[in-house]
């Protein structure tokens, strides 16, 4: 297998955006910074320290306090290329009527986040379901990474509006890849397989997070050979095998595993990443955006170990 060059390797720069609430609790949970108006400075400034790191690329994301126009400028000034975003789709409590005003409002982000990408010259994005912290969002709040209260309708009206937004994006020239994340209405094999199926890979590729995988006690390479021919870009990170195990056992809530370190930079936690890599498809051509979704160490320091690593791996 020949992998990428380095040059398609690119950070989420998430490490200046999860602190802890309470940084002298060591099992505080995390913040979530990029709708705080706050953090645009913040960000600006990340993305100086991202290239300084190593990085030559990070995956595009506009804050919604932010103008395009804005995060350009941060962007350019900090002398980083971009690569895809994310995109998540929610799915409310009652789907409304297709072909309603509603049903049309529903993908107003998802034609934000198209035209995004279209502007900065990207022709891939990352598409998951929404995590949703509603009443009755067990798979956030009582039980991640073990397919709580799986609903086979719910999960067939999940893959029907994946795939209108998928539509969306090839309608403005963007191939959407699929992207599983634990707390989602597609968390596990079963369901990402289940959305895979039933929507047309002309209109769904792949585009998995190998660390969401890992999270459900699977090995993330298998499920890469399996839907190679719809493989798009991918998210890598490293996990703390030992606390991802502890967190199904246990029937914790999301926030339970990163509050007790379950993400690690790439080569510091448990995962074999040489051997997953190794199941990319031979040619594989696309993104690989590097993940740290918290951590302990200094946000710099982070990115630097990312960089040692993406440099170590794709010499």
């Amino acid at each position: 297998m020949t992998l990428p060059p380095r040059e398609r390797i690119a950070i989420n720069p998430l490490q200046w955006a999860t602190p802890r609430l309470d940084p002298a609790d060591p099992l505080s949970e995390r913040a979530w910074l990029f709708p705080d108006p706050g953090f645009v400075p913040t960000y600006a400034a990340a993305l100086h320290e991202v290239k300084g790191a190593g990085f030559d690329a990070v995956s595009l994301e506009v804050l919604p306090t932010q103008t395009t126009a804005e995060y350009a400028r941060i962007v350019a000034d900090a002398g980083l290329a971009l690569a895809p975003g994310y995109a998540a789709i929610d799915l409310p409590d009652e789907l409304p009527a297709p072909g309603s005003s509603a049903r049309s409002a529903l993908f107003d982000d998802m034609r934000r986040k198209a035209e995004e990408s279209v502007h900065f010259g990207l022709n891939t994005i990352f598409l998951a379901p929404a995590m949703t912290f509603r009443e009755g969002s067990v798979r956030t709040q009582e039980a991640a990474a073990i397919g709580a209260g799986f609903d086979a309708d719910r999960l067939d009206r999940m893959t029907e509006v994946i795939g209108e937004a998928a539509d969306v994006f090839a309608a403005a020239g963007v191939r959407a890849g699929l992207h599983n994340h634990i707390g989602t209405w597609v968390e596990t094999v079963a369901e990402i397989d289940h959305v895979l199926a039933a929507i047309d890979p002309s209109r769904l590729g792949a585009s998995f997070d190998i660390g969401h995988l890992a999270w459900l006690g699977v090995d993330p390479a298998d499920v890469l050979r399996r839907h190679s021919d719809r493989l798009i870009d991918l998210h890598i990170k490293d996990l703390d095998l030992g606390i991802a195990a502890a967190s199904r056992d246990g029937a914790h809530p999301y926030s339970w595993g990163p509050s007790r370190g379950l993400f690690r930079e790439p080569g510091l936690g448990d995962m074999d990443l040489d051997a997953i890599l190794a199941a990319l498809p031979e040619g594989f051509g696309g993104w690989i955006v590097v993940e740290v979704d918290s951590t302990d160490l200094d946000p710099t320091e982070s990115v630097r170990l990312c960089a040692r690593w993406a440099d170590a791996t794709f010499a």
